[in-house]
């Protein structure tokens, strides 16, 4: 029973750990979309939309910032 007890919090704990890691990973993409749109709502939710599709198209997370940035100057407001 000692062992049951050990695997159940040490999964639970591996899966805890696994869902923060990932949850913040999207926070930090979604920090760094918003953050090149600045405070124009237009292209904050331009930003959301191009980070949805980086996702799909599955850009790479070491070039997901170059990609982004190329993708707020192509930003057609103004």
């Amino acid at each position: 029973m000692d062992y049951f007890i050990i695997v159940v919090t040490t999964v639970a704990g591996l899966y805890f750990h696994g869902w923060l890691y990932v949850r913040i990973r999207r926070w930090m993409d979604r920090d760094l979309a918003l953050s090149l749109a600045g405070k124009d709502e237009g292209k904050r939710a331009y930003m959301l939309a191009q980070l949805a599709r980086a996702h799909a198209q599955k850009i790479r997370r070491r070039d997901l910032s170059q990609w982004l940035e190329a993708a707020a100057t192509g930003y057609p407001g103004r």
